[in-house]
């Protein structure tokens, strides 16, 4: 189970973080390699914003790269997202990848509203 916070209404220009926990059987959150954030704005395909990988090495989408900050500790990840523009708003879900046994789990998603 991957649980989100911190969606919200932000002006242009402003900040928000966005959190994302994960839980659930051991097995399940030893096995977690890489957790991220992508984002589906309406009418649009999801897209990745940002993941993280166990060693910490990051990896952003080039629409956010300066703007957004991927961080992790253990299973649960968080994303600073800085400078927002009214494009960047969208429902946002977090997303974590067992490679062992090639499984993806996704968030409820949380919306991020950016107004200009």
């Amino acid at each position: 189970q991957l649980v989100e916070s911190g969606g919200g209404l932000v002006q242009a220009g402003g900040s928000l973080r966005l959190d994302c926990a994960a839980s659930g059987r051991t097995g399940y959150i030893n096995g977690i390699t890489v957790m991220g954030w992508y984002r589906q704005a309406p009418g649009k395909q999801r897209e990745l914003v940002a993941s993280i990988r166990g060693n910490g090495q990051p990896d952003y989408a080039d629409s956010v790269k300066g703007r957004c900050t991927i961080s992790r500790v253990g299973n649960t990840v968080w994303l600073q997202m800085n400078s927002l523009k009214p494009e960047d708003t969208a429902v946002y879900y977090c997303n974590a990848v067992v490679a062992s046994i090639g499984a993806d789990y996704w968030g409820q998603g949380t919306l991020v509203t950016v107004s200009s």
